[in-house]
C-alpha cells in the first residue's frame, strides 16, 4: 500500500505500485486537471509537483511517491489566484488549452525556486512543455508578470 497526500489530504493506494500517478490523479482521485499528452515525460502536459519539485505525473509510479506531498492544478490554489494562474487569466495565456496546467504548474515551481527569473531562467525552466499553438511569449509574459514584473 502506498500513501502519500494530494493537495493537503492523505491518500491511500492498494493497487500496482507501478500504476503512473498520472492515472492514479485522474481515475481514482477524481483530478481531471493533469492531462494525459504523449505518456513520455516529453510534452509537460501532466506536470504536478512532488515535495514542491515539478514533475511529470505519466512516469511517476504511485510506488514512487511514498510519504510525498503531491500538489496537482486543483490544489495549486482553491480560488485560482495563485499569481501564475491570475498572471495567465490577465494575459488570455491559453488558445486551446490543453497543456496550460503542466505549464502553469511548471511556471509555478520555477518562481517558487527564482522568484525573479531571467529570459533564460524561463527558457531553462519551460523548455520540456510544449505548446501545439504556440502561445510561447505570452506565456513567457505570464511568468513574468506573475514575478511582478511586468
Amino acid at each position: 500500500m502506498s500513501t502519500f497526500t494530494v493537495n493537503g489530504k492523505p491518500h491511500k493506494f492498494d493497487g500496482d505500485p507501478e500504476t503512473p500517478l498520472l492515472w492514479y490523479l485522474r481515475d481514482v482521485a477524481a483530478l481531471t486537471g493533469t492531462k494525459f499528452g504523449c505518456g513520455q515525460a516529453l510534452c509537460g502536459a501532466c506536470t504536478i509537483h512532488v515535495d514542491g519539485a515539478a514533475l511529470r505525473s505519466c512516469q511517476t509510479r504511485v510506488g514512487d511517491v511514498e510519504g510525498a506531498a503531491i500538489v496537482t492544478i486543483e490544489g495549486l490554489s482553491p480560488d485560482g489566484n495563485h499569481p501564475v494562474q491570475v498572471a495567465w487569466r490577465e494575459l488570455n495565456v491559453a488558445q486551446c488549452g490543453y497543456c496550460q496546467t503542466g505549464q502553469i504548474m511548471q511556471a509555478a515551481a520555477l518562481l517558487k525556486d527564482t522568484p525573479k527569473p531571467t529570459d533564460a531562467d524561463i527558457d531553462g525552466a519551460m523548455s520540456g512543455n510544449i505548446c501545439r499553438c504556440g502561445a510561447y511569449p505570452r506565456i513567457r509574459a505570464a511568468i513574468k508578470r506573475a514575478a511582478g514584473r511586468a
